[in-house]
């Protein structure tokens, strides 16, 4: 026997309230006719047994295929590819829905961005998912897709002064303090700490370095924070600025690597033989970081959950534009510390959370 909960649906709010159904889904559907005293206990009920519309009913009556494009970066493949995997997960779990996904790839964060959405308002789609590098860039495009008729969702960073429907993201700004947090606890002496980044333009790498210092210099004052190294998520870039501040004349203690762009920094560190003697935290979690947190030369890192970004977003997105009460989507996941203790329960999925065999 089942024993999940079936969701209420029409027929049971407006049993609960003794009226139509054709009132309830007038109400529902925010069509006109209906008194505000009605309208609001329907909708009070509604949220009370925990309506949720059929969205595969809806997609029906629509009669025509929703078109969902993809803009990501190909770089960084560790975060990206998985982020892809999740979209594609959530696309094929649409059984009943006439939803059409394409996919399309640019260099880097900034770098061929601008003109893959500029290329969107020849070819009508009805909404898109993409990851906004400098926002100030892509504010016009995407206000100009927006009034093209096409639903902008972000995901993994935001546009907040564009009209973009809303953002799915882990919380870049949390993830920063418990960065400073971890270090704080691992460097009881004076000491300097360093941040590797991306692009500051990017809003997710600079709310990173936002919370990072903010809770560095109230839990941490005995730690002074170095200037922030932009990587411009260049591998070759990272290497070289790596090198540059850890043969520089002041040395860190810490080293908080904010990008999932962080092999080649942990190359520079090997090199110098500093790899396990500066307390490490890196983002997300890749087959290269499993045996240095293992052996204990990076103290932890923070898992920025990108599968799951890119299932909610889709499924976010797909719900928007089914329902008509288009409630816009601001969702912030609570990243994943893992530690060497706890890394067990996230390498089994690695594969799993990683399909570049689309991308």
């Amino acid at each position: 026997m089942n024993s999940t909960p079936r969701s209420a649906g029409i027929k049971d709010i407006a049993r609960a309230l003794g009226i139509s159904i054709g009132t309830v889904d007038r109400v529902l559907h925010n069509r006109t006719g209906v008194s505000l005293k009605t309208k609001a206990r329907v909708l009070e009920t509604a949220e009370k047994l925990g309506y949720k519309p059929n969205l595969a009913a809806q997609a029906l009556k629509l009669n025509r295929t929703i078109e969902i494009a993809v803009v990501l970066p190909k770089q960084i493949s560790h975060f990206f590819d998985p982020l892809r995997a999740g979209i594609r997960s959530a696309a094929e779990a649409t059984v009943g829905m006439r939803v059409k996904v394409t996919f399309h790839e640019y260099p880097r964060l900034g770098q061929g961005d601008g003109e893959l959405l500029e290329s969107r308002l020849k070819e009508k789609c009805d909404g898109i998912i993409f990851t906004p590098g400098n926002p100030r860039k892509l504010d016009s495009i995407i206000n100009r897709l927006t009034a093209h008729g096409t639903a902008m969702l972000c995901v993994a960073s935001d546009a907040p002064s564009s009209e973009r429907i809303g953002l799915v993201s882990a919380h870049a700004y949390t993830s920063g303090a418990l960065a400073a947090e971890l270090l704080a606890h691992k460097l009881a002496r004076k000491a300097h700490v360093a941040t590797i980044t991306g692009e500051l333009t990017t809003l997710d790498h600079a709310d990173k370095l936002r919370g990072f210092a903010a809770t560095l210099a109230m839990l941490a004052p005995h730690l002074s924070l170095l200037p922030a190294v932009e990587s411009h998520e260049r591998p070759k870039e990272a290497y070289r600025q790596t090198i540059a501040l850890l043969r520089g004349e002041t040395k860190p203690q810490g080293l908080y690597i904010s990008t999932a762009n962080s092999v080649p920094v942990l190359q520079a560190l090997e090199e110098e033989g500093l790899l396990g003697k500066i307390q490490v935290v890196t983002t997300d979690l890749f087959q290269e970081l499993v045996p240095l947190i293992e052996t204990g030369k990076i103290l932890a890192t923070l898992y920025q959950r990108p599968f799951t970004q890119g299932k909610v977003a889709f499924e976010s997105l797909v719900a928007y534009l089914l329902e008509e009460k288009k409630a816009s989507p601001m969702i912030r996941l609570a990243p994943h510390i893992i530690f060497r203790s706890n890394l067990p329960l996230f390498t089994d999925r690695l594969d799993d959370l990683t399909d570049t065999s689309q991308s």
